[in-house]
């Protein structure tokens, strides 16, 4: 029996990037998913991985920021499928932009995105949770912000270390109910979205700021979205029934070196 077989997970952010890549991995290892995003093509995406894995798959279009929407997308989903085992709270943001030339829209949009997106997902399915007696919230936090930052990303620092006190809070509220909550603190995957923060980073050659990312991790390149599928997967199945409220660096050991110039590597 696969690890997920049976179990119904809620992806926020599905259609692209790291959302696709936990929805694909979810969908390997037997689960019905609701893949929630703003982007219509999430439909795409359900379709590919219907064919591929046999999945049971609905989708919804929704923006994260609006607490009905999410309402809307688990009800469906409890409909169709009966239950909610597993919440993905994935759905992020990020725009660059020099601190004193950050605007409130830009810091508002990450808010809204970043920390309500993750809230309105805990209240949408935590109801679904509590009926049944148990449940399991991945909420996906970052390096940047908790642990590590770069210039000009004081927002998404900001809302994602944000979520690292929710998580935790969340896990000590819902610990004798069954329900489990984990964050996952991801350094950098080849996304969409760190393509276009090099894009802004580099204009000129955004490659160029991929790859030196890259040459700053120990294990020399980016995640794949899957990777970080499979610790969304851990976290999600029974295997990690004794883990709750901790947090999950997975970052190629990026956090890891004191410098890059010191010591005996070459």
């Amino acid at each position: 029996m696969k690890k997920l077989e049976g179990k119904t997970a809620l992806v926020t952010g599905a259609a692209a990037g790291l959302g696709r890549g936990i929805s694909e991995v979810y969908a390997k290892y037997g689960a019905n998913l609701i893949m929630v995003d703003l982007d219509p093509r999430v439909e795409e995406t359900a379709e590919t991985l219907r064919k591929e894995y046999g999945a049971k798959i609905i989708t919804c279009v929704a923006n994260v920021a609006k607490k009905e929407d999410l309402i809307e997308a688990a009800a469906l989903g409890a409909k169709e499928f009966g239950e909610i085992n597993i919440a993905c709270a994935n759905a992020g943001v990020c725009r660059l932009a020099a601190f004193e030339e950050f605007t409130d829209e830009m810091r508002d949009f990450h808010i809204d995105v970043n920390i309500k997106g993750a809230w309105n997902t805990c209240q949408a399915v935590i109801p679904y949770m509590l009926k049944q007696g148990k449940g399991s919230i991945v909420i996906a936090s970052s390096v940047t912000g908790d642990l590590v930052a770069d210039a000009g990303e004081a927002a998404y620092a900001m809302t994602k270390s944000a979520l690292v006190g929710l998580t935790k809070c969340l896990a000590v509220e819902y610990a004798q109910r069954n329900i489990r909550v984990n964050c996952s603190q991801l350094g950098y995957a080849r996304t969409p979205m760190v393509e276009k923060m090099a894009l802004e980073s580099c204009p000129e050659n955004p490659e160029s700021a991929i790859d030196a990312i890259a040459v700053n991790v120990p294990m020399k390149r980016l995640a794949k979205p899957t990777e970080v599928g499979e610790l969304f997967a851990f976290l999600g199945s029974d295997e990690s029934s004794y883990i709750t409220g901790s947090q999950f660096v997975i970052d190629g050991g990026a956090t890891l070196p004191e410098t890059m110039s010191m010591g005996t590597n070459d």
